[in-house]
């Protein structure tokens, strides 16, 4: 196993696969860290000499070294699909990964904010210039839509079609969804609009919706700032990200009665098992109501 080898890889998902930056900056991690394993401990097989055990043993580290069974799944899985490409280029036999039975991940439900606490928030936030109306707009997109937060930081303005309240994005896999804006946050997005317009004049700024105050292009870190500075001002939370107001939308939708299959289409899930984890919310905001509303019930 070469860096030759990891470089054709990841050439193959860039121009093949069509992942995004994101994801094959993960499986060139995952890829080359497994290859920095091999060359310390086994100096450094050849590619066709590899077995399952050197994988248990790299397994054995990522587990001492303090990795979660969900991280160490993930990095597995990343191996797997390189040593398919190996073995679909002619390079292997048989893939080295089949015989590995991955850690078990325990359920962990996705953590939302309270809808009073995200209304909280909202009414908090007045936009009296352009940073603050852009962070504003930038929360509330985030959790009206349920788009993820590279979704958003690639948004143009021509992506938003005012007249049908719709706005495009472009999600994982290059796939295009059409998301519905209420006619409350198209005004907002209009007046963003003319904010961003008055606070450059006629300066130069990125062509993207939403940019920096000196025009660039938003960075992921950044919105993540955001969101992390204005959820700490009404949820305790331990995870306050922009994939919590994702959350909080999808099992907002749940609890007041949306169809799974929606909620699926709206998030831009591939399978319905990714949108199901949702309904173990509403199940709970259910049991909820049984226990504090239903005569018959065990009281807390």
């Amino acid at each position: 196993m070469n860096i030759g080898h990891i470089e054709s890889f990841l050439s193959f998902l860039e121009h093949e696969k069509r992942y995004s930056s994101h994801t094959i900056l993960s499986y060139s991690n995952d890829v080359r860290q497994f290859h920095d394993f091999l060359s310390e401990i086994y100096d450094s097989p050849e590619l066709d000499a590899l077995t399952h055990q050197h994988l248990r043993s790299w397994m054995v580290r990522l587990h001492e070294s303090g990795n979660s069974a969900r991280t160490i799944n993930r990095k597995i899985s990343s191996i797997r699909s390189f040593f398919n490409f190996m073995k679909r280029e002619g390079y292997l036999s048989r893939n080295p990964a089949v015989k590995i039975i991955t850690p078990k991940i325990g359920k962990k439900l996705p953590q939302f904010v309270q809808e009073k606490n995200l209304a909280r928030l909202f009414d908090a936030i007045i936009p009296d210039d352009f940073e603050e109306c852009r962070n504003r707009l930038i929360l509330e997109l985030l959790y009206s839509t349920g788009m993820r937060r590279s979704e958003l930081i690639q948004l143009h303005d021509r992506n938003i079609h005012f007249s049908r309240q719709e706005i495009k994005v472009l999600g994982k896999g290059n796939k295009e969804r059409l998301l519905p804006l209420s006619q409350t946050l198209i005004k907002k997005i209009k007046r963003y609009l003319d904010l961003r317009t008055a606070f450059f004049k006629d300066q130069e700024y990125a062509s993207f919706l939403f940019v920096t105050s000196k025009g660039k292009k938003l960075y992921p870190k950044m919105v993540y700032n955001i969101a992390i500075r204005y959820l700490s001002m009404v949820s305790s939370v331990e995870k306050r990200s922009p994939h919590t107001l994702r959350h909080s939308f999808a099992t907002h939708l749940m609890n007041g009665g949306a169809d799974l299959n929606a909620v699926k289409e709206l998030l831009g899930h591939s399978n319905l098992a990714a949108t199901q984890v949702y309904t173990h919310n509403s199940i709970e905001k259910l049991k909820e109501i049984y226990t504090f509303a239903h005569p018959r019930a065990t009281k807390p």
